[in-house]
């Protein structure tokens, strides 16, 4: 599922080529969704918040989508061929020279401001992590113990958008190897300083990669003296099951945690089996620990696509549709 700096760098995208122009002309694949309430409406802007975009238009109306596993948009020229099939468009908006195409994205639809502030997704998001401010940790952590029961472990608690929203598969693994801590810490063992730490690595690595003007490849730091300045793309142990950890040569582990059985990776070196607890530790359900991860030895690993903007032969783009590779050992 693409995580919040994909989802950024796509409206980054979609703002340059559609912001500021009127649609001539919009077709949608969706059942009910009536695409010629967006003709003659002109692109005021394009938004995220955590995973959702919003391409917002005059006359107070919003089209949102979320990407899930399998959506994307394209931009291409008027009139150049697409790279996917026809029937997997969702919307099609032409604005100008531009075509903007949403593909199999599970989510499109129409939202008035009311709408908006009702809708069962959004209004219960949790702080960005790509805003440009970091999200204030007194109000991560109140959500954090809302949310404690739901998301017993930290590893599932990242994956919680009404906590902070915005981090995916592939950053908490990464941070939470950044700052020492095993996926399955109880929420209830977590100290403020460290739930502290952890959101503002994940907002830092997300805000440097999601305003990259470079080649869309993520950085999560170089070595072991560097915990967030971009480098050349490689992970630290996300997708690198079996390999050595980059630090201290560990064979790094994957498994599986949580109810949807989410793949997450670390190194059992580098990362303590369990936060201890301490004063000021986070309050949680009387008598949690610890989770125990089913660890898988395949070699095999769930891939993660990143969904950004894919431009027609002819045409340059800001970010581009790429699918994250398992980088070299």
């Amino acid at each position: 599922m693409p995580e919040g700096d994909t989802i950024f760098r796509t409206a980054t995208a979609l703002r340059r080529w559609l912001g500021g122009r009127r649609i001539t002309t919009a077709r949608s694949g969706v059942p009910g969704l009536d695409a010629s309430r967006l003709v003659g409406r002109s692109v005021d802007t394009v938004e995220t918040r955590g995973k959702h975009l919003l391409i917002r238009l005059s006359g107070g109306l919003s089209v949102h989508t979320h990407m899930r596993m399998t959506g994307s948009w394209h931009v291409y020229p008027a009139g150049e061929p697409w790279r996917k099939p026809v029937r997997q468009a969702r919307l099609v908006l032409a604005a100008g020279e531009r075509v903007a195409v949403c593909f199999n994205a599970p989510t499109v639809e129409l939202l008035g401001a009311r709408d908006e502030r009702s809708h069962p997704s959004l209004r219960r998001l949790g702080p960005d992590v790509v805003a440009p401010e970091a999200p204030d940790p007194v109000e991560v952590r109140r959500r954090a113990r809302i949310r404690a029961a739901a998301s017993p472990t930290i590893a599932e608690l990242l994956l919680d958008q009404q906590m902070v929203s915005g981090i995916g598969n592939v950053y908490r693994s990464e941070c939470l190897f950044l700052c020492g801590l095993h996926p399955a810490t109880a929420v209830a063992e977590l100290r403020d300083d460290q739930l502290d730490d952890l959101v503002a690595t994940a907002s830092r690595l997300m805000r440097v990669n999601a305003r990259a003007t470079s080649a869309p490849s993520r950085s999560f730091g170089p070595s072991s003296d560097d915990r967030g300045l971009p480098s050349a793309g490689r992970t630290w142990v996300y997708r690198r099951n079996g390999r050595p950890c980059r630090r201290c040569g560990s064979p790094v582990r994957r498994g599986l945690l949580g109810p949807q059985a989410r793949a997450v990776y670390w190194c059992p070196v580098c990362q303590a089996a369990r936060a201890p607890a301490a004063p000021g530790a986070m309050p949680g359900p009387a008598g949690q620990v610890g989770a125990e991860l089913e660890v898988r030895t395949a070699t095999t690993a769930d891939a993660a696509t990143a969904s950004g903007i894919v431009c027609g032969p002819t045409a340059s783009c800001s970010a581009r549709r790429s699918t994250t590779a398992a980088p070299p050992s």
